[in-house]
């Protein structure tokens, strides 16, 4: 379906908290040769969190699960638009040992728990399980970094209107990676299946440690128009994957 691709896997479990913030403050921490990407004027910073499932190489019949969480902003580059990742904790010493070296990323090692706690039968509103997601980053030598939230999926599911603001956060298939000079990988995938979310924020560690300045408190939000953080949860989603080139 999309092409031969070297990594197979299912992400599930996702959440998408993005806030915006100014051009100016993104483009000084990207690397040469990316410009920041934005939407009506704003560039956006997304924590994203979800689970790999199954993650093999083609042919492959089984292979490793882990959690994972990361931030991320929205660039365009030589060879189009794309993701540029600050980190990805992930939980499982030999995901991140390998991703780290094949795919010139920020991959970094994490202690995380998920809880799924299914909704009840006929619960009012409800579009999937509750997911308790907590990390907590144990890699030597990078700044530490904790992450601790509860979300949820509201209503039905829906694919992100073209030229939306949901289709410029969530449909991108290409990210650039910083390594001795600059990459490029292809992810492939069916349209996202999206849901309105509520999330409760306790800790969110990844903009400092980043350099950036911490958001406003999380707290309990709603997905709407005035909502901050924009949130999104993702229906699970098969996913394929390119082997890293250079740009």
């Amino acid at each position: 379906m999309f092409g031969r691709r070297w990594l197979e896997m299912t992400w599930r479990d996702g959440l998408f908290a993005h806030w915006a913030v100014d051009p100016a403050v993104v483009a000084e921490t990207l690397p040469d040769r990316l410009s920041v990407a934005t939407y009506d004027g704003d560039a956006y910073l997304g924590v994203v969190a979800f689970v790999m499932d199954d993650i093999r190489p083609r042919g492959i019949p089984r292979g490793l699960s882990f959690p994972e969480l990361n931030l991320r902003t929205y660039v365009e580059g030589p060879d189009g638009p794309g993701v540029y990742f600050y980190n990805l904790d992930a939980d499982d010493p030999i995901g991140v040992a390998v991703a780290r070296r094949l795919f010139a990323l920020p991959y970094y090692r994490a202690e995380m728990r998920v809880r799924r706690t299914e909704q009840p039968e006929g619960a009012t509103d409800a579009g999937g399980p509750r997911i308790d997601f907590l990390s907590h980053r144990i890699h030597r030598g990078v700044p530490p970094a904790g992450f601790d939230a509860t979300y949820e999926p509201r209503g039905p599911s829906r694919t992100a209107e073209p030229g939306s603001l949901e289709a410029f956060l969530v449909e991108n298939y290409r990210f650039y990676a910083d390594g001795d000079r600059l990459y490029k990988g292809e992810i492939g995938h069916e349209p996202w299946r999206l849901r309105d979310a509520s999330a409760t924020i306790r800790r969110n560690g990844l903009f400092e440690a980043n350099g950036f300045d911490a958001p406003a408190d999380g707290g309990t939000v709603e997905n709407g128009p005035t909502a901050d953080p924009h949130l999104l949860c993702a229906d699970p989603i098969d996913v394929t994957a390119d082997r890293l080139r250079r740009v």
